[in-house]
């Protein structure tokens, strides 16, 4: 099931016209009309809120049996919307170990900046003390 798909049949479970379902979203009912037709790409702030609305995480609302869901923020899109597009488990693969690789490089750059932090506060105590002794000698 497509995920305009489960919006339509979560709105139809709850018992909301498009109507009610647009105004809870603050949008035009038109606008809502055109993301239960498939027809209007939805952002991730705009799944976010959607999701909100049913009660559930976004990734039960996003979450694809027959297809894998990739998410580009921003590109060439000048007002970041994002695009959700389908690919390959070949893709998956391929984009997970990118994803896990930037991870990897996140938790080094966080490690050395724990350290450079840890380095930087023995700096400022050994100075804390270097100006106590300064004005112990003045006194």
């Amino acid at each position: 099931m497509e995920v305009h798909e489960k919006i339509r049949v979560m709105r139809e479970i709850n018992q909301w016209s498009q109507e009610e379902m647009a105004e809870k979203l603050s949008m035009s009912p038109n606008g809502y009309a055109k993301i239960e037709r498939g027809q209007s790409s939805i952002n991730l702030d705009k799944l976010q809120q959607i999701a909100n609305v049913f009660n559930i995480d976004m990734g039960e609302l996003i979450a694809c049996k027959d297809r894998t869901i990739f998410f580009s923020l921003g590109g060439d899109n000048s007002n970041n919307v994002t695009n959700g597009h389908f690919g390959t488990n070949e893709a998956l693969t391929a984009e997970n170990e990118k994803l896990n690789s930037l991870l990897e490089m996140k938790d080094i750059l966080l490690a050395q900046k724990d350290t450079l932090l840890a380095q930087k506060d023995a700096e400022i105590i050994a100075l804390k003390e270097i100006i106590e002794l300064l004005k112990s000698r003045n006194s």
